[in-house]
């Protein structure tokens, strides 16, 4: 049992998360927010997973995440993600856990929404129509 603190980040698109884990009674808490009660229920369950794979090993560690930036969703993701990565630091047999039920959970998912260019109409890629006739 590690008594050490764990530090470990996640992101997606423009969320970032940090992730603080110590040993403790399986308190999981999202910018001082309980996770019990954290909304909405489907980011909830994304959050939950990487805790629900680990079992008893999430049960005797404590996570804070800090979490700034970008959506709903991609915060969600951005959160499961620092919290597998510092659970896999913590006990390194969970890594392969993860690896196998979902590969989000240990690598991050790099891609960005694209910037959009000069004479494009809104989109990135739209660009102004042509008549010849």
């Amino acid at each position: 049992m590690a008594t050490k603190i764990i530090h470990e980040s996640g992101k997606r698109k423009s969320a970032i998360a940090r992730a603080t884990l110590k040993a403790g009674s399986g308190v999981v808490k999202i910018n001082n927010i309980s996770l019990s009660i954290y909304e909405p229920k489907l980011a909830k369950a994304r959050i939950e997973e990487p805790m629900i794979i680990a079992g008893d090993v999430a049960k005797k560690v404590d996570v804070s995440v800090n979490v700034i930036g970008g959506g709903v969703s991609s915060q969600a993701d951005a959160i499961r993600l620092a919290i597998a990565k510092a659970l896999a630091e913590h006990n390194p047999d969970l890594r392969q856990k993860f690896l196998d039920y979902d590969r989000q959970l240990i690598v991050a998912d790099v891609r960005f929404k694209e910037s959009r260019k000069p004479n494009s109409h809104g989109k990135a890629r739209a660009k102004r129509q042509k008549s010849y006739r």
